[in-house]
């Protein structure tokens, strides 16, 4: 089994997509209506995440199984999070994880369970994503290892300095690459890769975008990952409070010119936070001919 920074050694920028598991079995079938066009855009690999706490893990591994056999020739990575684990845990989701033919694992401290305001592990569990990802390359040197890089800063840091630091920590114990929270102004990409290059952190920091086709919904998801909207986006988008049609075109041209900008200046590839849609992304992918399907 190759590591993820592997797919990222050619020349050619790496697409990828993240996906969650849907609540419904009418959210299922959507899921896997819009897979099929997110498909033909070629991804590398596809991410699928679980709900805070783990309240969705099983349904993860369900979803993974389900593309596995669609798709096997898809990589798929698994989410995992300290929350609410054991190690011991852990190290069963993984080997569960490994059984279905999940390449690589996203790995997470997690955020809060819902009503806690701070994290607190479970006896014999872990505090950090870094321990995780120590863990994972001590007893499973096979699977592949991507972390959450924040190039806002996480909220929970003291300080930028030390969010980096923490980031180092996760590289320095074997993560293959880096995913970045989703952001809107390609400056703070830019800078945290930058940042990261000076601290030493040499592995591939890929960006993820978020198209933004409903400015109500991506203003909730903004707010509960610190990220900030581009005021700019946001005049945009407001001129068509009324027209969800217009709200789309405005925000995939943006995710688009986004995109097109971080490839133009060196980013290893694109990971899509899709909302388990499709129409969106698959229209960004087609708009950028270094991501046509005959490339």
């Amino acid at each position: 089994m190759k590591s993820l920074s592997f797919l990222y050694e050619s020349n050619k920028p790496v697409i990828s997509f993240e996906l969650f598991p849907p609540k419904t079995e009418q959210g299922n079938l959507h899921l896997f209506e819009h897979l099929r066009e997110l498909i033909n855009c070629r991804p590398a690999y596809l991410t699928c995440t679980y709900g805070a706490g783990g309240t969705t893990r099983e349904r993860t591994l369900e979803v993974l199984t389900s593309i596995r056999s669609l798709y096997p020739h898809i990589p798929l990575a698994s989410h995992l999070t300290c929350v609410g684990n054991t190690t011991d845990a852990l190290r069963a989701y993984i080997r569960q994880a490994l059984s279905i033919g999940v390449e690589h694992i996203v790995a997470l401290r997690g955020d809060p369970p819902r009503g806690e305001t701070s994290f607190e592990p479970v006896p014999d569990g872990l505090h950090y994503a870094s321990e995780l990802v120590h863990l994972i390359r001590k007893e499973f040197p096979q699977i592949g290892v991507s972390v959450a890089g924040y190039p806002e800063t996480h909220p929970e840091a003291p300080s930028s300095a030390v969010d980096l630091e923490n980031l180092k920590r996760k590289v320095d114990a074997g993560a293959d690459i880096v995913v970045t929270q989703l952001f809107f102004e390609n400056a703070d990409y830019f800078r945290f890769r930058d940042r990261c290059d000076e601290i030493g952190i040499k592995v591939p920091i890929v960006p993820g975008i978020l198209p933004v086709t409903n400015l109500t919904q991506t203003r909730r998801i903004t707010s509960m990952c610190g990220t900030h909207l581009s005021p700019r986006l946001v005049r945009r988008l407001e001129v068509y409070n009324d027209d969800d049609e217009g709200q789309y075109a405005v925000g995939v041209y943006y995710a688009a010119r986004q995109a097109e900008e971080l490839i133009a200046q060196g980013a290893p590839g694109i990971h899509f936070y899709v909302l388990n849609k499709s129409r969106a992304t698959a229209q960004i992918c087609r708009s950028l001919a270094l991501f046509t399907p005959d490339n």
